[in-house]
């Protein structure tokens, strides 16, 4: 069999979740239900305290929140990196802040992305957006 075949014909797997582990679920998956525009599910699980934003099955993963007991200690081994599609990196800063993130460090204008957390300490970058990406 070529390489080329191999490839073809292997079984793949698609990312379902990005999991967080967090206090509160509820509150969390409202914070990045705002912050994507993606639909809460406030309980996916009946009897569970999980709740997601988005949908499986629209080509995406799902951001997926459960309630663990211990708080967050040290830094992500994994973030988003999220991008402004309809206002500036700035407008979008002030939007997220407004949410309840906070700026933990500014990158800019060595990397052009800015540090935030979300309200259970959660990073992510928040790059430049769209309109600015093409204008440059």
């Amino acid at each position: 069999m070529k390489p080329d075949e191999d490839t073809e014909k292997a079984m793949t797997s698609f990312i379902l979740n990005i999991t967080f582990d967090c206090a509160d679920p509820r509150a969390l998956a409202r914070f990045w239900g705002q912050v994507t525009g993606w639909p809460v599910i406030e309980e996916p699980r009946p009897g569970h305290e999980e709740s997601a934003v988005g949908t499986p099955g629209d080509g995406r993963p799902r951001l997926y929140f459960v309630k663990v007991p211990e708080g967050k200690t040290a830094k992500n081994r994994l973030h988003l990196d999220i991008m402004p599609s309809d206002r500036t990196q700035d407008e979008e800063i002030t939007r997220l802040v407004g949410l309840g993130a906070r700026v933990v460090s500014d990158q800019r204008p060595d990397f052009g992305w800015v540090l935030l957390a979300d309200p259970e300490g959660n990073e992510f970058d928040l790059e430049i957006s769209v309109g600015e990406l093409d204008a440059s």
